[in-house]
Order: structure tokens, then C-alpha cells, then sequence
């Protein structure tokens, strides 16, 4: 009894806060969920952030026209653009946009071959010219009978340069594609006709340089 009393008052309050906390129980901790093997963690997860597109990434919206004349103003426009692509791309030698008898690889080797020489077929037209401005009748007979020579001599050299770029397509498009179904009469004549074209003026414009191998 006499040392109950002499008890402080500073235990009496530290029992009594004891005792409280053992008889509040601590809080449990939220049970985290258990996730199968396969679950794959989301970005919200990992706490990555998605950056916002820019402006400039955004779709782009046309707006409808707000009249006929509008509508058929980019209509034209439209077109012209595609005309303006296609005729890049025949130029360029681009298989989606060259005329059906341009397409093949056959093709395009005889072009090569064309391209690759010089030719007399080029100055056909221009010694055509020449050809029917002597053979006026109002020149001199000496001009005339050259004007005759002249033109003989062009008609036969354009018969014996087309007989040897014929054989060299024979040979080479026979080399590089024994298995084609293309005519031979038909690359001979599409030889021809590019030989005696403007090297400037030909499309598909030449991709490789005189002197070059095809």
C-alpha cells in the first residue's frame, strides 16, 4: 500500500497509454490482388506518361466546298496534280505510270541499248528538212540533185543503223531473258523509233549515258 501511493502520476499516465495501445489493433495493409503470369502491366501502371500530339500531328480536317463552282475549282486542281505525278513518274520510268508499251524489263533494256549509242536516226529529222527545202523546184538543179543525195543517203544509213541495233536487242534481250514472250519484230520497231527521237525529248528521259554498258 505505501508504495502504491508513493506512485508518480507521470507511470500512472504511461500505464494507462499502454494499455490503449494494446488494445487498438494496427491497421492492415490493402491485400494486393494476385495477377496471373500473362497480365502485362499498363503504362498507367508503370507511370508512364503519353505525351499529347502536337498540333502539327494532328489529322487535318478539309472543309467541304461551300458551292458547285468551289467543288469543281479542286476538282481541276486535283486533276492537274495527278496529270502533273503521272507525267514525273513516265518521265522517271516508273512502271505505275509508263504507256502499255513502255512496261517490261524488256523494255527498258532496249531503251538502255538506244540510249547508249549515238544514232543516226536523230539527225533524220533535221536532214528531212533540210531535204525539202532543196528539193524545191525553185532552187538550182545542183542543189536539188544533192538534196537527192542527200536524202538516199540518209534512208539508207537509217536501214543499216537499224539492222545492227536490231541485232544487239536480239542478242542481249535473248541473253538476259530467254524465257520472254515478247516479240522481237515489235522491240525492233520500238528500238527504231526511239533511235530516231531527240536524246532531250525521250520518255522515259535515258537513265544511263553514251558509252555506258546497257
Amino acid at each position: 500500500m505505501p508504495s502504491l501511493f508513493r506512485r508518480r502520476s507521470t507511470d500512472l499516465v504511461d500505464e494507462a497509454t499502454g494499455s490503449v495501445a494494446e488494445a487498438t489493433p494496427e491497421p492492415e495493409t490493402a491485400a494486393t490482388p494476385a495477377r496471373p503470369r500473362s497480365y502485362t502491366p499498363s503504362k498507367k501502371d508503370l507511370g508512364v506518361v503519353t505525351p499529347k500530339r502536337g498540333s502539327s500531328q494532328r489529322r487535318t480536317v478539309v472543309e467541304a466546298p461551300s458551292n458547285r463552282r468551289e467543288a469543281v475549282k479542286r476538282a481541276r486542281e486535283r486533276q492537274r496534280a495527278e496529270r502533273a505525278e503521272a507525267s514525273a513518274g513516265m518521265r522517271a520510268g516508273d512502271e505505275r505510270y509508263l504507256l502499255a508499251r513502255d512496261k517490261g524489263p524488256e523494255r527498258a533494256l532496249v531503251r538502255d541499248i538506244v540510249d547508249s549509242r549515238y544514232s543516226i536516226g536523230t539527225w533524220f529529222f533535221g536532214g528531212a528538212l533540210v531535204v525539202l527545202v532543196g528539193s524545191n523546184g525553185a532552187m538550182p538543179l545542183i542543189v536539188r540533185q544533192v538534196s537527192n543525195l542527200l536524202w538516199a543517203f540518209l534512208a539508207l544509213a537509217m536501214i543499216v543503223d537499224g539492222v545492227f541495233i536490231s541485232r544487239k536487242v536480239k542478242r542481249l534481250v535473248r541473253e538476259r531473258f530467254p524465257k520472254t514472250t515478247q516479240r522481237m519484230g515489235s522491240l525492233y520497231m520500238y528500238a527504231v523509233m526511239r533511235s530516231i527521237t531527240f536524246r532531250r525529248m525521250r520518255i522515259p528521259r535515258p537513265r544511263i549515258a553514251i558509252g555506258a554498258k546497257p
